[in-house]
């Protein structure tokens, strides 16, 4: 069961092979003889990919509750159900991680001084499971995929530039105005389609774009343009004048902080604890403006 789940999670047989670091010989033959013995064909194997049959997407999904029942009852007979051991592999975007998640994680070990913390910050994303991630920091809408999401905070999202450039450029009325606006479009690929909380939607334009957040951040706080931003990244510099919110009373679609774990680490105590831990950290992080 612990082979044929990690060859779904991990998208191939050597990948599974290289996690459970088994030859593929003998991961491709414990996945013949389960599905010998079930009488059914779990998985269609071409040389390029691998897809579940119905039969074997039913099974995947009772194997991971059972594998995941297994290693709680493990931990709670080692009496580690309250202590984090171990190595904790965490990734989260650049900046989030940077600002919020690298202190917290720190005062999580601190706690636990059996567990070591390594933190990735990247804003690709980075595919957990083959790259033997216990948890991700993630935002927005997810797609559907075999991994777990829990919301551990909001994250309210303003559009924001320096006041220099707004009085150079004039300050947006409506949505509309927004296309007659120098923007900053950041992300993989820069994103330039604006969505509201009502339904409505932009295409902006600008001839400024990065994958980088913090460098959009920086070339809006030098007045290149307006930026769509969330609030725990700008607050200081909206609080202190920096920079200016446009359209205040226009909300922007949600786009919730989740942490993302594949199914194999839900009983892991180190998980769960960290989980807990950032869910009520950044839950009681005043992630609003007071006006």
């Amino acid at each position: 069961m612990l082979v044929f789940v990690r060859v779904v999670q991990a998208g191939s047989l050597s990948g599974a092979a290289r996690d459970l670091n088994f030859s593929l010989t003998v991961v491709s033959r414990k996945l013949s003889r389960l599905e010998e013995r079930l009488g059914v064909r779990l998985i269609n194997r071409t040389t390029r990919s691998l897809t579940l049959t119905d039969e074997g997407a039913r099974f995947y999904d009772r194997c991971v509750q059972i594998l995941a029942e297994i290693d709680d009852a493990e931990t709670e007979a080692s009496s580690g159900r309250h202590t984090a051991t171990g190595v904790l592999k965490v990734t989260s975007t650049f900046a989030f991680g940077i600002r919020w998640i690298a202190p917290l994680l720190s005062e999580f070990q601190e706690m636990h001084p059996g567990l070591l913390v390594h933190l990735d910050t990247n804003d690709g994303l980075t595919n957990i499971v083959e790259s033997g991630y216990d948890l991700a920091i993630r935002f927005g809408t997810l797609a559907d995929s075999n991994l777990v999401a829990r919301q551990i905070a909001p994250n309210r999202r303003v559009i924001c530039g320096a006041p220099a450039y707004l009085d150079r450029r004039g300050r947006p009325k409506t949505i509309e105005d927004l296309i007659r606006h120098e923007v900053i479009a950041f992300g993989e690929p820069p994103n330039n389609h604006w969505t509201f909380a009502d339904g409505r939607s932009v295409n902006v334009m600008g001839r400024l774009t990065t994958n980088n957040g913090e460098l959009a951040h920086r070339w809006a706080l030098s007045g290149a343009g307006l930026v769509l931003k969330s609030i725990w990244d700008v607050q200081d510099d909206v609080e202190s004048g920096k920079l200016e919110i446009v359209l205040p009373q226009v909300h922007l679609a949600a786009a919730p902080i989740h942490v993302v774990l594949p199914h194999s680490r839900l009983a892991a105590a180190k998980v769960r604890l960290c989980v807990e831990f950032l869910s009520r950290r950044l839950k009681s992080t005043n992630f609003t403006l007071k006006f």
